[in-house]
């Protein structure tokens, strides 16, 4: 058995959500081997060799793969694909991009969001917005995968594999580039970071998401929201957490404002310490919440900023 990776990365260092998908293949038994799929990606590709665990890395370099399409990316996979017995990816806005359409081209069923490696045929997977998991075991050649980071230690380094170009398929040619609009930000990127405060429909607007960056600021946290807070139009879309949004587990979770729909707790339940602020004491955001603070948001917020100065 040898499981292929498909790397997340930006053409010069290997994402984050790179990491656990490689200790999520190591679980499934057998070697373990990283496609870099880019456009001047050597540095990319020199990273992830450095990663313990891995075997080998393959890179395909050409200029039609320098935006990750995923019409080319499938297309590459899928010329390795008949070597491996697993195929994985992040289950990003990357993986989820691309690997249907692998697990379509291939003629397999797609186990998404897998959460653990029970055998190498046999995964978990959380479903009903996480209120249950489901053990699937699949009979397919090639198992196609993607993982969910938070449910997977992340990979460490200290390997030396060796890196070698594959040739690149044919541009799909009927999708093309055209530009892309990149948020910026000084504070930790959403999924990667250790603490995150969040704000919810209680709010109330988004200009009183200040109160959420003041105490984000001082903790040197993230800042993320509730699907009602975003579709309110308080926040961008990209803040979002929950079963449609980013799935997070950080050190310590704040939740402001947020009731705790079943949606939203599929997203942060697995954080490490959750603190909720909210006016309703019978809020179902306090189940699973470690510390609790009932009261009015707007003087309870403020006072905990203070507190931090």
């Amino acid at each position: 058995m040898t499981a292929l990776v498909i790397a997340e990365h930006d053409n010069v260092s290997i994402k984050g959500s790179t990491l656990p998908t490689l200790t999520a293949a190591l679980a499934c038994g057998g070697e373990v081997h990283v496609l870099i799929v880019g456009h001047q990606c050597a540095l990319a590709a020199t990273a992830a060799a450095s990663i313990s665990g891995v075997a080998r890395v393959f890179v395909a370099d050409d200029t039609h793969l320098a935006h990750g399409l995923a019409e080319n990316l499938a297309g590459q996979v899928l010329a390795m694909a008949s070597g491996y017995s697993h195929v994985l990816a992040p289950a990003t806005a990357f993986g989820k991009n691309f690997m249907p359409r692998v697990a379509a081209l291939l003629g397999v069923d797609q186990i998404s969001e897998i959460t653990r490696v029970v055998a190498p045929d046999t995964f978990e997977r959380p479903i009903y917005a996480g209120n249950a998991v489901a053990t699937v075991q699949s009979d397919d050649t090639v198992k196609v995968l993607t993982v969910r980071g938070t449910a997977f230690a992340a990979a460490a380094p200290g390997g030396a594999a060796p890196i070698a170009s594959v040739a690149a398929v044919a541009d799909f040619a009927r999708s093309a580039f055209v530009s892309h609009a990149l948020a910026t930000s000084d504070r930790p990127e959403l999924t990667a970071a250790k603490v995150i405060v969040s704000g919810g429909r209680g709010m109330g607007s988004g200009e009183n998401f200040a109160l959420i960056e003041a105490l984000a600021g001082r903790l040197g946290a993230a800042v993320g929201a509730s699907r009602a807070a975003v579709d309110a139009g308080y926040v961008p879309n990209d803040w979002q957490i929950g079963q449609t949004g980013k799935i997070v587990a950080p050190q310590l979770y704040i939740a402001v404002g947020i009731s705790g729909a079943i949606q939203h707790l599929a997203g942060m339940k697995e954080s490490k310490v959750i603190v909720a602020v909210n006016k309703d004491p019978e809020a179902p955001i306090f189940a699973v919440a470690d510390y609790g603070l009932v009261g009015d948001l707007f003087d309870i917020v403020p006072q905990m900023t203070a507190q931090l100065a």
